[in-house]
């Protein structure tokens, strides 16, 4: 490349920066901030998918009941994050919910009772809502709804995948158990 070109073209790639400086409504960057944040940590896109698939891997009953549970709760956390309550040992209590799914999908055919698995989503969800509420930007509910909606569209994705591997009981442990290591990964 021949260096005239250069010059205008590293003045070009400054553009994007100078689009940042303006002033202005930027409500809708809660959404996008929320639409995004469960895919930008391992913790929350691994909790999210291995909801999905633990749900997927139980009763008809509990596969539509575990992600609304788990749903209801994050929203909760959310709030109570929001809000300044103080929930001690949010990142450890994060670690362990993704070490806990990975269990339970390894387990899979281990059956809880219902009131067990609609608890245990529910309180793994108080941990991750709390970690969004601390750190939303932009649009409080707007970042809410992205990030419900987001966690949902990963719970979906979760529930594919075990639909796909839930003939392969080895593939369903085999998942699990690494799921399960990296919570533990996570908590060191």
């Amino acid at each position: 490349m021949n260096t005239r070109h250069l010059l205008p073209l590293l003045s070009i790639s400054l553009l994007p920066s100078l689009a940042l400086a303006h002033e202005g409504d930027h409500s809708h960057l809660g959404l996008l901030s929320g639409l995004l944040h469960p895919f930008t940590g391992i913790d929350h896109l691994l909790a999210m998918l291995a909801i999905g698939i633990w749900a997927a891997l139980q009763t008809r009953t509990l596969k539509l009941a575990i992600p609304a549970s788990f749903l209801g709760a994050l929203l909760l956390g959310f709030l109570m994050g929001v809000a300044g309550l103080n929930l001690p040992m949010v990142e450890t209590g994060i670690g362990l919910s993704v070490l806990l799914l990975g269990v339970l999908i390894a387990t899979s055919a281990l059956k809880l009772p219902t009131l067990a698995c609609l608890s245990l989503a529910a309180g793994f969800a108080l941990f991750h809502g709390y970690a969004h509420g601390a750190e939303a930007t932009g649009s409080l509910w707007a970042f809410a709804v992205g990030f419900l909606g987001s966690s949902l569209v990963l719970h979906l994705g979760g529930g594919l995948l075990a639909a796909g591997i839930r003939q392969i009981p080895q593939l369903t442990r085999a998942l699990g158990v690494t799921i399960a290591t990296s919570g533990a990964v996570m908590l060191f």
